[in-house]
């Protein structure tokens, strides 16, 4: 599922900043490249998994350096599937929804 409206697409911060304040609040860079770079956040429910997912790209340096400019692109939720990947397409239960938004607001606070 696509989150919109959490006002975090197109914020910038630099690599040092955005890793120090995202995993704060949970948050783990789990792949990356020289210019794009995945945030993930881990919720359960029951037996199942969903991950709260943020994608960003450098648009000035590369992901080696903390000083690299990062833009927030798509953000996403979805649940877990094995072995590994993510459902966008399944439902997210409202408690989990609800909880992935007061993280995302959390990061907006922080990135502010």
């Amino acid at each position: 599922m696509l989150i919109e409206n959490s006002n975090l697409e197109g914020m910038t911060s630099d690599l040092g900043h955005l890793d120090k304040e995202s995993e704060k609040i949970g948050f783990v860079r789990w792949q990356w490249e020289y210019t794009r770079a995945t945030y993930d956040l881990k919720f359960t429910n029951g037996t199942d998994e969903y991950f709260l997912r943020f994608n960003t790209r450098a648009i000035e340096g590369k992901l080696e350096n903390p000083d690299a400019v990062l833009k927030i692109e798509h953000i996403y939720i979805g649940r877990a599937t094995f072995p590994h990947g993510l459902d966008y397409e399944s439902p997210v239960p409202e408690n989990i929804l609800k909880a992935a938004k007061g993280k995302l607001e959390e990061l907006k606070q922080a990135l502010a």
